[in-house]
């Protein structure tokens, strides 16, 4: 197996250097709030509901959008990842395009539907056909650095999605959850970074657990999109399948299905995602299901968010796993960087007839 402390065996797979990505990550986080603040940006009223349009790793902002604000805000805010949109998108409707190389067709799609409609667009991209239609429209682009995987340009997406919320008056200001976001990532960056050993980085060591394991991500309600976060990581990140559902919905359906295929079953490795805030019963069933998964699995743990904000403890989980993904697919021997069958599908996509 391959040595996780071993950095010159490490270097051979990372060719593109994606623990500096991973490194640099609070720092992304940074500069992104310092471009939002700093965008111009119409004075939009009237709005009745937010659309957030975005795929894969350009749309996971919106899912942590939702989470961290949907308590304060007062009117809905829906996630949007298809060709069309929602048939109540109007004039007074605020949609974000998002979009890291702005040639996402879907997002492309929802865009040019949502000028049809006349809504108060603002769009998130580094560029491509989304920031031409824009600019051609006068439409607001927060512009935003390129050159990256758009799953490692999370801080420029998220944090472009929040502080306009807090621009348009829509939630309260975030400075104060902002600033324990960053300095908790950075203690982070220490002891999951790749200079941290193993046998005191939280990461290599869950990374050793998922080897040659099939992941399930477990989460409560508020934590859904960490755990979407996983899922999405470890299969661009580690090239595994691997999936993420979350409490109570799946104490009426999926906990069902542990009892079959125990050659599967004992190749499941169940993280679950926990939470300080959530819920006595969200906890109890947390603990009354992994008692009846026990068995059945390869394995389980329970891995605890860290912060006092709703922003700083989604945050500490999503950068934990973003590491894990890093180290399984060091582990894989494989190079963490390339997605080369989304780039096949695309280019397949592209073709005509």
């Amino acid at each position: 197996m391959m040595n996780l402390d071993n950095l010159k065996d490490i270097r051979k797979y990372d060719k593109k250097d994606m623990a500096y990505l991973l490194a640099d990550f609070p720092d992304q986080c940074s500069r992104a709030i310092k471009i939002a603040l700093q965008a111009p940006l119409p004075s939009y009223k009237r709005i009745d509901e937010i659309l957030v349009c975005g795929m894969g790793g350009s749309g996971i902002g919106g899912e942590i959008l939702k989470s961290v604000v949907e308590k304060e805000l007062k009117i809905p805010l829906v996630i949007n990842k298809d060709y069309q949109i929602p048939e109540f998108v109007n004039s007074q409707t605020l949609v974000f395009s998002v979009s890291y190389s702005g040639n996402t067709e879907e997002t492309l799609s929802a865009y040019r539907e949502a000028v049809k409609k006349k809504a108060q667009i603002v769009a998130i991209t580094t560029g491509g056909r989304l920031a031409g239609l824009a600019k051609r429209s006068k439409i607001p682009v927060i512009s935003i650095p390129s050159g990256l995987p758009p799953r490692v340009s999370l801080g420029y997406l998220f944090f472009s999605l929040l502080v306009i919320l807090e621009r348009l008056g829509l939630i309260k200001n975030k400075k104060k959850e902002c600033q324990e976001t960053l300095r908790l990532l950075k203690d982070l960056r220490k002891k999951l970074s790749l200079p941290s050993r193993a046998g005191s980085n939280q990461a290599k060591r869950i990374a050793l657990k998922l080897y040659k394991n099939l992941p399930l991500i477990y989460t409560s309600p508020i934590l859904f999109p960490a755990g979407l976060r996983w899922k999405g990581q470890l299969s661009e990140n580690s090239k595994v399948l691997a999936f993420s559902n979350t409490f109570p919905e799946l104490n009426h359906n999926e906990i069902v299905g542990w009892r079959c295929l125990p050659g599967i079953l004992k190749r499941c490795y169940l993280i679950n995602l926990c939470d300080k805030k959530d819920s006595s019963r969200i906890k109890k069933r947390i603990k009354i299901t992994s008692k009846i998964i026990k068995d059945e699995a390869k394995g389980l743990d329970f891995l605890y968010s860290q912060g006092k904000s709703l922003l700083a403890r989604l945050f500490s989980l999503i950068y934990l796993g973003d590491w894990v993904s890093y180290y399984l697919a060091i582990l894989n021997r494989i190079d963490p960087t390339p997605v080369k069958v989304i780039d096949y599908l695309k280019r397949e996509l592209a073709r005509k007839g």
